[in-house]
């Protein structure tokens, strides 16, 4: 079995080095282990980097496109040099590597298809009260979107079996953490986590620029989330409490009209017609939006069928110690 362990990086050659130094390069249950960086237009030294440490394949992006894509650019390329279990890590350093083997563990026994390393969240010094409560109440949302019990969605510190990376499509450019849960628990894969032991801060987030900007974003991200994988639930619930507070409103007029009051009262009569026809409508774009769903789940279902019969076309740039070979270019690996 072959562990490929993947990092995304953006202008992290002052950190790169010492997540790099940390990783291992045996693993209990895999026969070999690569490591793979996804250099996202870094501007800085993040490439020569990661050659003069060992990594053993470059995966790049001309531009800057953002963490989830370059997630899924380095899903797409372990994909391609046949990985049969991928680990997510950062270039921060953030994540304990000594954990590895305890995060693939339960896929090399075939226990789960995504694991997700837990951070002692209470723990960590240089998380804020504020940023604790968000990461809890995120973690919350996750799992009553998804269904699951993963207690930190937001960890980027995660494992994944060859059929759930084929599996997994990433809508957000923001970031995946939040998404991929949703999706393993809809797809009905097996997902489950184990805590995980984390080093001292290194640098700011990238992520988290602002609490302001950061609850703004995730917010976003939430009710998007919830818009692709329950459109019914969320369109429908909408238009349920519309058409509700409609129908109330217009028996209530109806009862004051029946008691001769109903002339004092025509606003109500008003505002539950308008109640009444958003609630209808809103109840329609629920049975539409259900039916995208269904027609999205169907082309995900098709791209899962592509990458499992025919792999995909990745940008690599080895490393020095392998021979440079011609490959297209590195924005068609995540189009």
């Amino acid at each position: 079995m072959k562990l490929i362990i993947q990092i995304p990086c953006y202008n992290e050659a002052g950190t790169l080095a010492i997540a790099l130094a940390a990783l291992p390069r045996k693993v209990s249950g895999f026969d070999s282990v690569e490591w793979l960086i996804v250099d996202d237009g870094s501007s800085d030294d993040t490439v020569k980097v990661a050659r003069e440490n060992g990594v053993d394949h470059v995966v790049r992006h001309t531009r800057n496109q953002g963490l989830a894509r370059a997630f899924m650019t380095g899903l797409e390329a372990c994909l391609h040099l046949r990985a049969d279990v991928i680990v997510n890590t950062d270039a921060d350093n953030q994540y304990n590597a000594n954990d590895i083997p305890a995060l693939t563990a339960p896929i090399v026994a075939n226990q789960a298809d995504i694991v997700v390393g837990a951070r002692p969240i209470e723990a960590i010094e240089h998380f804020s009260p504020v940023k604790k409560m968000l990461q809890k109440l995120g973690s919350w949302v996750v799992r009553v979107a998804s269904k699951t019990d993963i207690p930190d969605a937001t960890s980027g510190f995660r494992a994944i079996s060859r059929t759930a990376a084929q599996n997994l499509t990433v809508f957000s450019s923001y970031t995946y953490t939040l998404e991929t849960i949703i999706q393993a628990g809809q797809k009905n894969m097996s997902i489950t986590s184990v805590p995980i032991r984390v080093n001292g801060d290194l640098r700011p987030s990238r992520l988290v620029k602002s609490i302001s900007s950061y609850v703004t974003r995730s917010v976003v991200t939430i009710v998007r989330i919830f818009i692709i994988y329950r459109p019914f639930r969320f369109f429908g619930t909408i238009g349920a409490i519309l058409f509700g507070a409609g129908l109330l409103i217009g028996l209530r007029f109806m009862w004051k009209y029946v008691g001769g009051e109903g002339g004092g009262h025509i606003q109500s009569l008003i505002l539950a017609a308008v109640l009444l026809v958003m609630g209808f409508q809103t109840l329609l774009v629920a049975f539409l939006a259900d039916l995208l769903a269904a027609n999205r789940k169907l082309i995900e279902d098709v791209r899962f069928r592509l990458r499992d019969d025919k792999g995909v076309n990745a940008v690599l740039d080895h490393s020095i110690d392998h021979d440079m070979q011609s490959v297209p270019p590195s924005d068609d690996i995540a189009a």
